[in-house]
């Protein structure tokens, strides 16, 4: 809120708004504190792998299925790096 004789920033004060600068005080509009309602917060146990699977061959254990993401890690002219998770042994390789 702005103060309607200088302009200036209105700032509340003894539960009113008031001037920075000239002073006036106004009774409308102000905001009052309200507690905000806080939420439980639930720990996991352990962490959920959340990356899509697919088909692909394991070199380790010879399992079929197998977490996949990819990142840039080279220059943005070359194809991203693609790694591989399986989900039986969790041996995590790479393809370029």
């Amino acid at each position: 809120m702005f103060c309607d004789k200088c302009g200036s920033l209105l700032k509340p004060c003894e539960g009113k708004m008031q001037c920075l600068d000239c002073g006036v005080s106004k009774d409308e509009g102000l905001i009052k504190d309200q507690k905000k309602k806080t939420k439980k917060i639930e720990v996991m146990e352990q962490i959920k792998e959340s990356y899509p699977i697919i088909d692909k061959n394991c070199d380790k254990c010879g399992n079929e299925k197998v977490f996949f993401w990819s990142i840039q890690t080279r220059s943005s002219d070359e194809p991203e790096t693609q790694f591989f998770k399986c989900i039986k042994c969790k041996h995590i390789w790479r393809e370029y």
